[in-house]
């Protein structure tokens, strides 16, 4: 659901920051350049996804490119096709919260104590209390994920989360920094702000998006539960290649609970840019102030992130979900938006800033076609456990004359090799190197993204 949940394939937060030009002309962007068709096929036939569905906006309109069956013996997709859009949900909510501080309904400074249940409060270190604003862009002190998040199915984890729980965890959880010190970006904090909005309306989150976002923009296919034509379209989430089951999420719904389709999703950022008119605009438009500059290299709106390109701001967001990983952004110096939907686990958030941004480059992803054959003696050799952090680890087994990695709660790929100690991975741009001392495999490094993360070999 998590637009940065640390993974094997995304261990650090994807900062691509370039020159920011403080004027560009509008451009137009209504195909798929050749040489990233070709990226996209060779993905999809090396198993990286089993569907991608683009849709390029600009001032012109739009048009959609479609890669990929819903399954292995699946639809075609198109336009149509209903995907899990996990974490963009944050963004919805953020519009969600312009629209009631521009009603008059709520102010950004608003304490949220003043809004929870009697008997529910939220502690805080120092003097500020947690408002509005804090849990809109990520500052509240509240983590990632509530200490008391323990799913019953891991499969659909966030399916019995209770009110109850949340209301528990906000009574009893202990602060480690103060108010708006510091960006921590944070699930819990963007559910519980959904929860508050659908309060102040004494609405459910889902009647009150639809009613405010999707009903307005006649976004018919974006909803939580799904519609019966949702249901026919649906292109179901794979996992290690895999169909997983969909994730419900009641309580954290501003999080990240939200399906649509790449024709909604156009809509939506068409909307963003002021393509279609709308009773939305000023609130899209103040969802998109920057707020603070905490994030590293970004700037944080409200759900929304922001990151420098070489033809202006692009302002994204990214989700995933158990099967699923989606992209939507836009930049307005250029007038131009991306959807990027998937039905897999494994992000293609590179073609999106890529499409937005021509200074972020494509993950080089090797085919399995380029390994090289290596004795089985010493594959063997490399199988075992080895600890990157105390709660990650990476399990390398052998089956015949193959190696797979998994990574902690994670599932299960292939790697390759490229000589007799390093490997690579056809999913996503990384690479493993295994380490010996004293004629012993002792270790491995992880390459990816340009770190190197070491991992000692403890079983």
């Amino acid at each position: 659901m998590n637009h940065f949940r640390v993974t094997l394939f995304i261990l650090l937060i994807s900062v691509f920051s370039v020159h920011c030009q403080t004027t560009t002309a509008k451009k137009s962007l209504k195909t798929l350049p050749p040489e990233l068709i070709e990226v996209i096929e060779k993905r999809i036939a090396d198993g990286v996804t089993p569907s991608m569905a683009i849709a390029l906006i600009d001032s012109a309109g739009i048009t959609y490119h479609n890669f990929g069956k819903t399954a292995k013996n699946g639809e075609l997709v198109d336009e149509h096709t209903i995907y899990e859009i996990g974490s963009i949900s944050k963004v919805f909510t953020g519009i969600l919260l312009a629209q009631q501080v521009l009603d008059g309904d709520l102010n950004l400074e608003d304490e949220i104590n003043d809004f929870l249940p009697n008997g529910i409060k939220a502690a805080t270190m120092g003097e500020a209390e947690i408002t509005f604003g804090h849990l809109t862009d990520h500052t509240s002190g509240f983590p990632r994920m509530p200490d008391n998040f323990d799913p019953a199915n891991p499969n659909n984890p966030f399916a019995d989360y209770t009110v109850d729980q949340m209301y528990a965890f906000i009574s009893d959880y202990k602060p480690e920094r103060e108010v708006g010190e510091s960006y921590e970006y944070s699930n819990f904090a963007q559910g519980l702000l959904g929860h508050l909005l659908s309060l102040n309306k004494n609405n459910t989150y889902e009647a009150l998006m639809v009613q405010t976002i999707a009903d307005p923009l006649e976004m018919e296919d974006t909803r939580i539960r799904l519609t019966d034509r949702m249901k026919e379209n649906l292109a179901p989430g794979h996992n290690g290649g895999e169909v997983v089951e969909n994730w419900d999420i009641p309580t954290l719904a501003g999080a990240g609970a939200i399906r649509s389709s790449s024709s909604d999703m156009a809509t939506f950022i068409a909307a963003n840019l002021g393509y279609v008119e709308s009773p939305l605009a000023e609130a899209m438009a103040f969802s998109h102030k920057v707020r603070h500059r905490k994030a590293g290299d970004m700037k944080v709106a409200m759900g929304w992130h922001i990151k420098n390109g070489e033809d202006g701001d692009v302002i994204w967001h990214n989700g995933g979900t158990g099967g699923y990983r989606a992209f939507a952004g836009f930049v307005k110096e250029t007038g131009i938006g991306v959807v990027l939907l998937t039905n897999s686990s494994i992000s293609s958030d590179d073609i999106g800033f890529h499409l937005l941004d021509p200074g972020s480059q494509l993950a080089n992803i090797k085919s399995k076609n380029q390994a090289v054959n290596v004795p089985e003696a010493t594959l063997e050799q490399y199988v075992g456990v080895y600890e990157l952090a105390p709660e990650f680890k990476i399990t390398i087994t052998k089956e015949g004359k193959q190696l797979y990695l998994q990574a902690t709660g994670q599932p299960r790929f292939e790697i390759y090799p490229e000589n007799d100690t390093k490997f690579y991975l056809t999913v996503v741009e990384a690479s493993i190197s295994f380490q010996r001392k004293n004629g012993l495999v002792e270790s491995l490094i992880l390459f990816q993204g340009g770190q190197e993360m070491p991992g000692k070999k403890v079983e």
